[in-house]
């Protein structure tokens, strides 16, 4: 059975609609201001393409997770793999962090802190944000970036 969720962005115009299949395989789609990217997860292969530009399919490697700019999808990775939602200590993650739309890969250090109540501290350089979650692990809110749009 396909899940599907949907984001809207709180910073910029933009949204994402992804379907999950599982934690390892999906595909959304996500529309920025001035592009339109389209990705699939299967597994440890990640497919992506920018309508009207690059594509590109990266693997990964060794790295924890992949992470996509703007793709909330992907934080639920991490916190569903180490049930962060169960409270615990803090965990760092080095992801494949894709930059959209120019879809170039860079290794990012994140953190994800469980504060309990389904909210997790994510922290990257000197970014930091709580991020919500509902009781499946996908993201509801994330502080001042996106929300999920409800049925």
């Amino acid at each position: 059975m396909t899940r599907t969720l949907v984001w809207r962005r709180l910073d910029a115009p933009g949204m994402e609609v992804t379907h999950v299949k599982s934690l390892e395989r999906a595909f959304g789609t996500q529309i920025g201001f001035s592009y339109e990217l389209r990705w699939r997860l299967d597994g440890p292969r990640l497919e992506l393409e920018v309508v009207g530009g690059p594509s590109k399919t990266v693997e990964l490697a060794d790295a924890d997770f992949f992470d996509v700019l703007a793709s909330p999808f992907f934080n639920s990775l991490p916190v569903a793999r180490d049930e962060l939602l169960d409270g615990g200590p803090a965990h760092e993650y080095t992801m494949r962090f894709v930059q959209v739309p120019s879809l170039e890969i860079v290794p990012s250090s994140q953190r994800y802190e469980p504060l309990g109540n389904r909210t997790v501290r994510f922290s990257s350089d000197s970014f930091a944000a709580n991020i919500h979650f509902d009781e499946d692990g996908f993201v509801t809110v994330y502080d001042g970036y996106l929300e999920r749009v409800q049925a």
